[in-house]
């Protein structure tokens, strides 16, 4: 007799599965390689293996990589992310998924696909200023707002005494990616992650633009994420931003719906962690 509630375990995990592989195309989950570019149980595979802090994680990255004018300028040149915001989530939570846990062939050969679409990209800013997608310092920024935020997250909603060694290492293993995608300067530590946030904030702007992509971020509804979720991992990833990074993009801090949404997102990592029979290493992409 089939067990009820190993069976609502499997519909979970091909619901979330779901979210993030196009199934509809053959496209599988990746996955986890001993012969990955990161050891099992490694701070990398540990912080990226944890969905809610993932998620909430990514968009704060997001809103924050938006405020970069290049960065911004290269999406609203080179991307359909308007009419397909969800493929473009998608295929960037797959990029982490074979890099941080997929056999290290297939990590390189994601970072090279990368490196030949940043290549073809670039063009001017509204001043006539000229970009490109391969510029290292826009990729720092791109990859220091991802890395603090992704460290954010599993902070946050798994475990907020994480040892400094264990942080510093993240960094450390992330910086492997990073360089082999031109990024420079790459922190590896959190002291230095620190440091060249705040050296590379003053390259930040507002603008309308970085507003309206803010607005269909957070107002996203990935097909197949149960109704409401969306909203309360939005509202914590305002939560985990910098307040003046709020003021740039004319966010709301969430005030009253801040708890709930906490509590809703802290109950939902654990169904999920439980739905996966997740320790410190399992992808979940």
């Amino acid at each position: 007799m089939a067990d009820p509630i190993e069976n609502l375990r499997l519909r979970l995990v091909d619901q979330v599965r779901g979210v993030f592989n196009d199934t509809s195309s053959g496209q599988k989950p990746v996955p986890p390689s001993d012969q990955a570019l990161f050891e099992r149980d490694s701070p990398i595979r540990t912080v990226h293996a944890d969905l809610i802090g993932m998620m909430t994680g990514g968009i704060r990255g997001l809103l924050l990589q938006m405020l970069h004018p290049e960065a911004l300028q290269g999406v609203l040149d080179h991307s359909n992310f308007r009419e397909d915001m969800h493929g473009r989530l998608r295929r960037t939570a797959r990029f982490i998924a074979i890099t941080t846990f997929g056999h290290r062939d297939e990590a390189m050969k994601a970072i090279e696909r990368v490196n030949r679409i940043h290549a073809k990209v670039g063009g001017t800013l509204p001043d006539g200023t000229p970009y490109d997608a391969s510029n290292p310092r826009t990729l720092a920024w791109v990859h220091v707002a991802e890395a603090q935020s992704f460290l954010a997250g599993y902070l946050r909603h798994v475990r907020p005494d994480m040892p400094f060694a264990a942080r510093d290492e993240y960094y450390r293993q992330f910086a492997v990616i990073a360089r082999a995608l031109g990024a420079d300067p790459v922190p590896e530590t959190v002291n230095e992650a620190d440091a060249i946030f705040r050296e590379l904030r003053t390259d930040l702007k507002t603008s309308p633009e970085a507003r309206e992509v803010a607005q269909l971020v957070l107002n996203a509804k990935p097909q197949g994420t149960p109704p409401g979720m969306q909203a309360m991992i939005g509202a914590e990833a305002v939560a985990m931003l910098p307040d003046w990074t709020t003021r740039m993009l004319r966010l709301q801090r969430p005030i009253l719906t801040a708890l709930p949404a906490r509590a809703a997102t802290w109950g939902m990592g654990r169904t999920l962690r439980w739905a996966f029979k997740q320790n410190s290493d399992r992808s979940q992409n």
